[in-house]
């Protein structure tokens, strides 16, 4: 994940749930469900990175898949991709990652496990939440947090 944000630093960055949003269209995983769901979100002038969990690869391509792969099929830098380690959920780096670097998430997981530890997840515009109306992608972007 790249560092976090300085001053200097213009982008509105948002972390990606990629072992969530893979699923959106048809609740089937697909590299191309969570592409157009980068390309939509650079388009509006996003930086996205992504943190799946490490079953991810099995799950789209039956093999495990490491970030530089995964940065690969996505056409994205590999510092704005990473595969937490085997056994340790995603969430609490996803949570961690999107403070550090004051971004928003994208994401339709509720993340009631780590509320507690990250209270942001109940404001109102923090987790972007998605959907397909049809074949076509639906973002959820509200108001950005201050």
């Amino acid at each position: 994940m790249p560092e976090p944000r300085h001053a200097h630093d213009r982008r509105q960055y948002v972390i990606v749930d990629g072992s969530n949003v893979m699923h959106w269209k048809n609740e089937v995983p697909s590299l191309d469900t969570l592409r157009e769901v980068l390309g939509d979100l650079t388009a509006r002038g996003l930086t996205p990175g992504v943190v799946f969990d490490a079953n991810a690869g099995y799950l789209l391509a039956d093999r495990y898949l490491h970030h530089q792969d995964f940065a690969g099929l996505l056409g994205l830098p590999v510092e704005r991709v990473m595969v937490v380690a085997k056994g340790a959920p995603a969430d609490p780096t996803i949570l961690t990652a999107a403070r550090e670097m004051k971004a928003r998430i994208v994401s339709n997981d509720q993340f009631r496990d780590w509320a507690g530890d990250h209270p942001e997840v109940h404001e109102p515009g923090h987790v972007i939440r998605g959907r397909y109306r049809g074949n076509r992608l639906v973002l959820d972007l509200g108001e950005n947090p201050a």
